[in-house]
């Protein structure tokens, strides 16, 4: 799993590594490695370019909110970042969505949430399905046709 935040996520990251190494997830973490402050974005396109391009199958990121880490994201083909403040987002988040990269609000979210979060999402199926036919319209979206003009 590629693992990155920003400033305002890295207390959080270093929280939630030692987490996921007990459950036997491999880490990479991409950074910050420190509170001084950088650009959220060049965090976010390390991880969603190593999930998109098939070099870590999950992955996760951590800014103050999520928001921009998600948006950011979001921008790569391939990559299905979802915020997610609890469980139950984190479970629907990979049963509906199959999201490859989980977005955490460092200021948002304790450590002991995060990792709750961290558990279900992981441990989560993709349902398939009618589920599936949402995501190649994603899918098309990414490509530049179709999916929006066909509704």
């Amino acid at each position: 799993m590629a693992v990155g935040a920003d400033h305002a996520g890295y207390a959080l990251k270093e929280a939630v590594k030692k987490s996921l190494q007990e459950l036997a997830v491999e880490v990479i973490d991409v950074g910050t490695f420190s509170v001084e402050s950088v650009d959220y974005p060049d965090y976010a396109a390390q991880v969603a370019l190593r999930v998109a391009r098939g070099a870590c199958e999950r992955g996760l990121l951590i800014c103050g909110t999520g928001i921009g880490m998600a948006i950011a994201a979001n921008k790569v083909p391939g990559a299905r970042a979802a915020l997610c403040y609890n469980t139950e987002t984190a479970r629907l988040s990979r049963a509906h969505n199959e999201a490859n990269i989980l977005v955490l609000g460092g200021r948002m979210t304790s450590a002991a949430e995060a990792k709750e979060i961290i558990k279900v999402w992981l441990a989560t199926p993709f349902e398939g399905g009618r589920h599936q036919t949402r995501l190649n319209k994603i899918s098309a979206l990414e490509k530049g046709f179709g999916a929006a003009s066909s509704t």
